[in-house]
């Protein structure tokens, strides 16, 4: 199977890098070349050493090298140069005339002068018709009208940074990558933006370049307010350097001192030793270190039922007691009439036999 020689080539400084096939010319890193891209014919620089790849490695629509960029290109490409210089002045001009609100950046000319491309960054949609029938008038070609964004306006015109050397982003940096504010935090820098802001108002892009290391160092330090057992007494952890893998320790009377890790983990061992060493010589048993936690979750157990009566139940007792009382009162009231009606019966039982007998006191008349 026949290979590919594929060629790295980037259109801009700091530009996003596109591969291409280098057919059979012999390149090195800093070549100029002329290659066939979507928007046409453009001047590129060889950014690496061509390689070989199988086609089924090749990227889609893969493009192929034209030539290797001659003196009259060169020539040609500086003119495009001093002609952008020119449009960009004559446009903010008609910008300027227009009240509009948008902010140019740069202009730039293809390679065959086919097209003019205007870069600008607003707040906003802005309604350019008007100014681009100015444009397409006066330059007698086509324009286009490309809004960007704050990092992109940064890394297009360049400038230097707070830490003094040029912005990463105008000299080597080809693709922004997202920047946080936990990456400042986890890095000990003081959350002021004007210290971990670039030019562009955004988050400094070097935030990102060490955040994965001080995350591994770290993992090999204590944290800040955790209690540790020296063998000259409790001390508690205050501030940590990472990037010296030091730690400061305050101790129970209030004096400081600063460790290296490694002699912080001889104090511990020391500390420890000496705790197993009392505890042979008095006959009590080593107290052993509680095991660490780990994140599997407990197993689901059954919730116990409570002896303690609810609510619900309580009211039925309640009930339940409140008619046997009713019942119990009911049956005194029965017994008391019952006990009435004999004591009725046998009073008029008593009172017959007492009652003298009214017949002899009858007269015959």
């Amino acid at each position: 199977m026949d290979k590919l020689n594929i060629v790295s080539i980037s259109f801009h400084t700091a530009g996003k890098i596109f591969d291409f096939d280098s057919q059979d010319f012999k390149l090195i890193p800093g070549d100029k070349v002329i290659v066939e891209t979507e928007r046409g014919r453009a001047l590129g620089t060889v950014i690496r050493k061509p390689r070989e790849i199988t086609p089924d490695q090749a990227p889609p629509k893969l493009k192929s090298i034209l030539r290797i960029a001659a003196e009259n290109d060169l020539q040609m490409a500086q003119s495009n140069s001093l002609r952008e210089s020119e449009a960009l002045q004559f446009c903010r001009l008609r910008v300027k005339q227009r009240n509009m609100e948008m902010k140019l950046v740069r202009a730039e000319y293809l390679f065959d002068g086919s097209k003019i491309i205007f870069y600008f960054t607003a707040d906003g949609r802005v309604d350019f018709r008007e100014l681009v029938r100015d444009l397409a008038q006066h330059f007698r070609t086509r324009i286009e009208m490309r809004q960007i964004g704050v990092r992109d306006e940064a890394k297009q015109v360049g400038g230097l940074g707070i830490c003094g050397r040029e912005l990463c982003c105008s000299s080597h940096l080809r693709e922004f990558v997202p920047v946080s504010v936990k990456m400042a935090k986890a890095q000990g820098l003081a959350l002021n933006p004007t210290k971990i802001s670039g030019q562009c108002g955004r988050l400094l892009c070097c935030l990102a370049y060490e955040y994965e290391t001080y995350n591994e160092m770290k993992k090999h330090l204590p944290k800040c307010g955790k209690k540790l057992q020296l063998e000259s007494g409790a001390a508690e952890v205050i501030s940590r350097d990472i990037l010296a893998q030091k730690v400061t320790l305050r101790s129970h009377n209030g004096e400081r001192c600063q460790l290296h890790i490694e002699e912080l983990k001889k104090e511990l061992k020391k500390a420890e030793d000496g705790t197993t060493e009392s505890a042979a010589k008095t006959g009590e048993p080593t107290r052993k270190r509680p095991a660490e936690r780990t994140d599997k979750p407990k197993p689901n157990r059954p919730q116990q039922q409570s002896n303690r009566p609810n609510n619900s139940d309580k009211t039925v007792k309640e009930n339940g007691q409140q008619e046997k009382s009713e019942n119990s009162d009911k049956r005194r009231r029965i017994n008391a009439a019952v006990e009435d009606q004999d004591g009725a019966q046998t009073d008029r039982q008593n009172h017959q036999k007492t009652a003298p007998d009214r017949s002899q006191y009858q007269t015959t008349i």
